[in-house]
């Protein structure tokens, strides 16, 4: 969407470019007072976009008001119409082309009260075809002469039914509920009828209320302490919140409506609930929504296009940027919220940011960057400031006002930290020295202003936290605390530890401690301390638990819990539950993790403390279609593209070609890479992979410049293959399969296709060997994929061997 002549205006000011449209056809209006027009009408980014590309390619509507058209422009006609505009047309009836003031809509066109009324249906009381104003308890048509109406009072109807339910429900607060929920009184029929048919809406049943109206009258009367009156839950997610969403003819909250909108978003291939489509329909997700360049807008602080994260009276403001303080505009003399000006330092108002005219100095028209409203200065004829030169460490060429960013950081850090001492706790020294030698100070001073960091840095070097694990527990968990944290680690101040696993000790903790029947606990701390902790750290041998695993654990223990619960609500205990109750609760819709708690169950029959049992759900495929065309069409494109990242390129090459999901990918080391100057091998699983060219070129470049996001604690250089924001830490497994979301791999999908393939190819002993996957996993993939390697060792033995 482009207009002639500005191939990006529609894009960056879609306001602008419509207020540009309606000054060339209207004289009568000033262009500030068109532009605020606009700006009142066209609303958000969407729907001033939707404005103005509609406008661009039929730009006659501004002067006959002719739809099919969107809603937006006759808004925009009639805003413009009552504002004093003359030239610019109102918006003209579809049907009989008369001007007209309001709109009354079918589809793109629009129409005036006469010609927009519903069409005649025959009234299903007379049977006369007359104009519709109503309808009756069974949805048929009534004219004005024959309501639906039999005398009754809807308020007394209602008063009724909840009397029935408590007596002492005063009929004042009752009808004031009804009035509130329903003004009109043919509103009020409606409810009357529905309540009336259907009692139990007002007793728990109210998920099924045709009107929501209906669930307004239920919170009304609940809030008002009636007895009896029960509010409903959402029939999807069980959770008692707002339900006023339809859904397969019952009402559920908005998280259960996301739910089922959820797609495959068109950009990153995350699975949401699209925020739009695109030009061709497909879907978007928040995120590529707000970080797509069309959305983009400029700072009124620092002037870059960013993702807006405040929007002010003045203008968007980005995420680096503060509210802008009110200071005297170095151009103007007047007091205003002003930036700081790129280049001189010195505040200037928004007003002389979009100003131009002729310099003083060269006469060229053009932006005014320095000088006053007298005699402006362009940028190039601006004499340099005094504070190009660090005024602590005179650095040369430091592009900000003030001190440098080196200065910077040791002023914060001795405000912080206390200045350089023997008395300081050695670990803390060596932070230190590790963020004042960072290098990017800006970015560590941004950091160490975050307010869950200050304080602690500041409480551990005056001594009043302990420099500590077991100190850092007891502040409130959250990223910013577990950032710090890893970063003390990273320097050497706390010992390393496998926090998933701390985590998961804490969470149980917790968990069992709030259970009140000991037989419960006793049940719970066999199963969650004694089997899944013990399991994972066997099954761990030392190495660090990963989120996947942590998840998993937390969940099984939710789950059973939710079984012992449902078994106590029934006064049923595991040695008194039958098959029947099992069965019962896993057909039953208001329990929860039915499928999850199968795991406990069956740990439960073989330790001989129940005799049910919950069968194993048995891996027989994938259940996403094998593309092997995709496949190759992407892999061709990581060999060959060189404007992509090489680690992703790398990643993306491993999991297409050697079936490495993405939780193997981010556990690669450099020591798992071997390069020497023929060949580069890579060890995936016992056996050593030799790397093709140019995947082994590909190798080699990771492995000489890989470089993660962290820069305060970082080891240099990373022992990961792939490092991630956090020091010491390789790339997550969200961030990891993210990225290879945005080159059009679905790892699932993707490591399926390839793992068949393979399975084609190789025999399973040498592809477990290989790939560093279980036997029985390349077993089973062999035996889907159809592959007959039952001869190979006797093939093999019948090789002649060279003499």
């Amino acid at each position: 969407m482009t207009a002639p002549g500005h191939p990006e205006r529609a894009v960056s000011d879609p306001i602008g470019l419509i207020a540009d449209l309606v000054a060339a056809i209207e004289h009568q209006l000033e262009p500030d007072r068109i532009r605020a027009v606009v700006a009142s009408v066209a609303g958000g980014r969407s729907k001033s976009r939707l404005l103005a590309a509609h406008l661009t390619k039929h730009p006659h509507v501004l002067n006959d008001g002719r739809s099919p058209a969107p809603r937006a422009v006759g808004d925009l006609l009639i805003a413009l119409r009552e504002a004093g505009a003359q030239t610019v047309s109102p918006p003209c009836c579809a049907a009989c082309g008369r001007q007209i003031r309001t709109l009354q809509r079918r589809g793109q066109d629009w129409y005036c009260w006469n010609c927009g009324r519903p069409q005649p249906e025959p009234c299903a009381a007379c049977g006369n075809t007359r104009r519709v104003t109503s309808r009756d308890r069974t949805g048929q048509p009534r004219c004005a002469k024959c309501p639906d109406d039999d005398g009754r009072d809807p308020i007394a109807v209602i008063g009724a039914l909840i009397a029935e339910l408590d007596p002492q429900a005063e009929r004042e607060t009752v009808s004031e509920a009804v009035r509130r929920s329903a003004p009109r009184p043919s509103y009020q029929r409606k409810l009357a009828w529905a309540l009336e048919s259907h009692p139990a809406l007002l007793t728990g049943d109210g998920h099924l209320a045709p009107h929501p109206a209906i669930l307004k009258l239920i919170d009304l009367l609940h809030e008002a302490g009636i007895a009896g009156i029960v509010r409903p839950s959402c029939p999807g997610c069980h959770r008692a919140v707002r339900i006023d969403k339809p859904l397969d003819g019952k009402r559920v909250c908005r998280m259960c409506i996301s739910h089922s909108r959820i797609e495959e978003c068109s950009g990153c291939g995350a699975r949401r609930e699209p925020a739009t489509r695109d030009d061709q329909g497909r879907p978007v997700c928040p995120n590529c929504l707000v970080s797509d360049p069309a959305n983009l807008e400029t700072c009124i602080n620092c002037g870059r296009r960013r993702v807006v994260n405040t929007r002010t009276p003045d203008g968007p403001l980005c995420q680096g940027c503060p509210s802008l303080p009110t200071a005297t505009c170095s151009i103007c003399d007047a007091e205003k919220p002003c930036g700081t000006s790129r280049a001189t330092g010195r505040p200037w108002c928004l007003d002389c940011q979009r100003h131009s005219a002729p310099c003083s100095a060269c006469g060229d028209v053009a932006a005014v960057v320095s000088g006053t409203l007298d005699q402006p200065l362009c940028l190039g004829c601006t004499a340099p400031e005094v504070w190009h030169t660090c005024l602590t460490c005179s650095e040369p060429d430091y592009p900000h006002p003030g001190q440098c960013g080196r200065c910077l950081i040791n002023r914060r850090l001795n405000e912080l930290l206390g200045p350089p001492s023997d008395a300081l706790h050695p670990g803390l020294e060596a932070l230190r020295n590790n963020i004042a030698n960072t290098e990017h100070p800006l970015t560590a001073n941004r950091w160490l202003n975050k307010p869950s960091v200050s304080p602690v840095l500041a409480d551990l070097a005056a001594g009043r936290r302990a420099l500590t694990h077991e100190a850092l527990d007891e502040l409130p968990d959250s990223p910013p605390l577990a950032h710090l944290r890893q970063v003390l680690v990273g320097v050497g101040a706390l010992p390393e530890r496998d926090e998933y696993m701390v985590r998961l000790e804490r969470f149980l903790t917790g968990l069992l401690a709030s259970q009140q029947d000991p037989e419960q606990r006793k049940v719970l701390h066999q199963y969650a301390i004694w089997h899944l902790v013990r399991r994972l750290r066997r099954r761990s041998n030392g190495r660090r638990l990963t989120p996947q695993q942590f998840a998993s654990a937390r969940q099984r223990t939710y789950a059973a819990v939710a079984f012992l619960t449902w078994l106590q609500a029934h006064d049923l205990v595991l040695e008194t539950c039958r098959q029947a109750d099992l069965d019962r609760w896993l057909t039953d819709d208001a329990a929860t993790y039915r499928h999850t708690a199968g795991h406990f169950v069956r740990w439960a029959r073989t330790n001989k403390l129940t005799t049910v049992h919950v069968p194993a759900v048995r891996w027989n495929g994938p259940t996403q279609p094998l593309d092997d065309e995709h496949r190759w069409n992407v892999a061709r494109r990581l060999l060959h593209d060189d404007t992509l990242k090489p680690e992703d390129r790398l990643a993306g090459l491993l999991l297409l070609l050697y079936a490495q999901g993405p939780s193997a990918i981010h556990r690669l080391t450099v020591e798992d890479v071997e390069v020497d100057a023929q060949e580069v091998r890579l060890h995936l699983g016992d056996a050593p992979v030799q790397l093709p060219d140019p995947v082994a070129q590909l190798a080699r470049t990771v492995a000489a410049n890989r470089k993660g996001h962290a820069t305060i604690g970082a080891l240099t250089p990373s022992p990961w293959l792939f490092p991630g924001g956090q020091p010491g830490r390789p790339i997550s497994t969200t961030q990891l399969t993210q990225r290879l979301n945005q080159l059009g791999i679905r790892p699932n999908q993707a490591r399926s296709t390839a793992l068949f393939q393979l399975a084609t190819e190789i025999p399973a002993a040498i592809l477990a060997r290989t790939l560093g996957i279980h036997t029985d996993v390349a077993v089973a993939w062999q035996r889907l994929s159809a592959g007959d390697w039952a001869n190979y060792a006797a093939e093999v033995s019948r090789r002649t061997t060279s003499p």
